[in-house]
């Protein structure tokens, strides 16, 4: 998390105490939001949504298990064409 700080609403948006999070990403990516609330929970909200990307993140490095499966040999085709 870089920031959470007190913003006045955004255009179109309605009510008061608005804040206006940026999370830093992947190196050079920053994710820009906005949330309503007073800054102890707009800035759990944020840690949370942080917690979130950086478990999905976890999850992509290693997805791919192989799984060998033996071959067929001739001995066990023909066996089983005996039977």
């Amino acid at each position: 998390m870089v920031s959470v700080r007190r913003i006045e609403p955004p255009p179109g948006a309605e009510g008061s105490n608005w804040h206006r999070y940026v999370i830093a990403f992947g190196g050079s990516n920053n994710i820009r939001g906005y949330r309503q609330g007073s800054l102890n929970v707009v800035t759990g909200a944020v840690e949370e949504i942080v917690a979130q990307l950086n478990e999905r993140h976890r999850g992509k490095h290693g997805r791919v298990h192989l799984v060998t499966t033996p071959k067929k040999t001739t001995t066990s085709n023909n066996q089983s064409k005996l039977s």
